[in-house]
């Protein structure tokens, strides 16, 4: 089971820092990513992070968003800065292990003065 939190009412320009921790130890090759949906459109992968600690983004946010994870924990972060009212989206965690996906039940991220 995962829990994401972090989410909330930011300014544009401002920062937010999603975490989303699962309940028990993951062990083996995992893949943790965060993903959003905007009211009306698809949900988008917006970053990942691999046990190596290799990092990707999708080209909107990259410069202004940070993946980070914790291993030990079982946890992983989201660092959003320089926030656009475009990033404004349900942010929803996932991970990835020896084939099965899991998701938690997402957290509103709002963007807007």
């Amino acid at each position: 089971q995962l829990q994401a939190s972090g989410g909330g009412l930011v300014q544009p320009g401002g920062s937010l820092r999603l975490s989303c921790a699962a309940s028990g130890r993951v062990f083996g090759a995992t893949v943790m990513s965060w993903y959003r949906q905007a009211a009306g459109k698809q949900r988008e992968n917006v970053a990942l992070i691999l046990n190596n600690g290799a990092a990707t983004y999708t080209d909107n946010v990259k410069g202004r968003f940070s993946i980070s994870r914790d291993s030990a924990k079982s946890a992983w972060y989201l660092q959003m800065n320089s926030l656009r009212p475009e990033d404004t989206a349900r942010y929803y965690c996932k991970l990835s292990t020896r084939g099965t996906d899991y998701w938690g039940q997402g957290t509103l991220v709002t963007v807007s003065s």
